[in-house]
């Protein structure tokens, strides 16, 4: 597993690799699952998951309130929580998984973020969503981008390209995360995308971490669906919100391992 060390100064938090292979969603009895829970540190009951649609909704995880049954989960693609005895998780195989934490509020968040979320702006929602569901301020947050595909092997057509302009998204902004590549193909850099939307949203820029390791390229350690099509498996971001906040330097050098 993989932790951020300036994120781990806000909030417990790791990104699974290949050696965990957590099955379905809704499957809450699969080892994998339980072993997820307990590294997190909460019973599998407690471990919040969402049915991910690739939109921009957002799931409230609040004190008090139970965790989804594995049963009947919500549809959504962003988990905020104030919550320290729930962890909340997204699954992914390239897309980009975004972890969030308040320093001074503990509050949290996991967002899963493929093309057609980034282009719905589910980035800049989730932000806004910790802050109008608990207060939180964007300066205050501390971001991890975890294991996704990366720029050099994520091609895409022009129809993507169109799909954020139709979203609204800038034309400056769009000429930074595609590129020209064979014919009418293009290259997507989720990752630029996904620290442009952060900062946009009023995240420091010393408080994004990207771990800029592609999936695609390193199948030894992590599922990838660009390459292993639909038997990949699947990886897990994990995060649960603080015990006791605590203002924390955003900044620093992460233990997430640099990419090529």
């Amino acid at each position: 597993m993989l932790e951020c060390t300036p994120l781990s100064l806000v909030a417990p938090h790791f990104f699974t690799t290949r050696a965990i292979a957590p099955g379905p969603v809704h499957a809450a009895s699969v080892d994998g699952w339980q072993q997820i829970a307990a590294e997190a540190g909460v019973g599998v009951g407690r471990l919040c998951r969402v049915a991910q649609v690739h939109g921009a909704a957002v799931h409230y995880v609040r004190r008090g309130q139970p965790a989804p049954s594995s049963a009947a989960l919500p549809e959504a693609d962003a988990i905020v929580s104030d919550d320290p005895t729930v962890a909340v998780s997204v699954r992914v195989a390239d897309c980009v998984p975004l972890l969030l934490a308040d320093r001074r509020r503990g509050v949290v968040a996991a967002v899963h973020a493929g093309w057609r979320g980034t282009a719905a702006h589910v980035v800049r929602t989730a932000v806004g969503a910790l802050g109008r569901a608990f207060g939180s301020g964007p300066t205050d947050l501390v971001a991890a981008v975890g294991p996704s595909i990366g720029p050099c092997c994520y091609q895409v057509g022009p129809e993507v390209r169109a799909a954020f302009a139709e979203a609204g998204h800038a034309v400056d902004d769009i000429d930074r995360w595609f590129s020209a590549d064979v014919g009418d193909r293009l290259r997507l850099d989720l990752w630029r995308a996904t620290r442009d939307q952060l900062q946009a949203a009023g995240v420091p820029p010393e408080a994004i971490h990207v771990a800029r390791i592609c999936t695609a390229t390193h199948v030894d350690r992590f599922f990838s669906f660009r390459v292993e099509g639909a038997a990949a498996g699947r990886l897990v971001a994990v995060i649960r919100a603080a015990d006791a906040p605590r203002v924390a330097d955003p900044g620093g050098p992460s233990t997430l391992p640099p990419g090529p």
